[in-house]
């Protein structure tokens, strides 16, 4: 796949029900931090640090315009119990296009007022069930 842009991205995630609700729209960005833990092992022997792979984690921030309509983010956020699926598609739903799904928890939902009048809303999501995220395509 060649370089592109992130227009026209595809972005569900389950409401509390369980249901996946394409919140697409609301979202005006996002951000995807795929961490790995590197454990030192280095041996009094060494010169130069040694390190071994450790466990990875997850975390998203997205940040949109706050949108009450029904099954909507705010449907999908005003609730934050339960494990959700994040289904990002980078470029939309067309095949071959890189996905990322991963079984998140909502960490918060914060709502914010702008000088200009503008209701904008941030949430963050951590992973949740132990499941390395891993990259496929649509």
């Amino acid at each position: 796949m060649a370089k592109q842009t992130g227009l026209g991205d595809y972005l569900a995630i389950d409401d509390s029900g369980g249901t996946a609700r394409d919140i697409s729209n609301d979202l005006t960005d996002y951000g995807i931090n795929i961490a790995q833990e590197l454990i030192e092992t280095t041996g009094l022997d060494k010169s130069a640090r040694e390190r071994i792979t450790g466990m990875s984690d997850s975390d998203v921030t997205i940040t949109g315009i706050f949108n009450a309509a029904s099954n909507r983010s705010h449907d999908v956020f005003k609730t934050r119990t339960g494990t959700r699926t994040f289904d990002l598609r980078v470029g939309g739903n067309s095949s071959s296009n890189p996905k990322l799904a991963m079984e998140m928890q909502v960490a918060s939902y914060n709502i914010t007022r702008g000088t200009d009048g503008a209701l904008g809303f941030s949430a963050g999501l951590n992973l949740a069930d132990g499941t390395v995220p891993v990259w496929t395509t649509v």
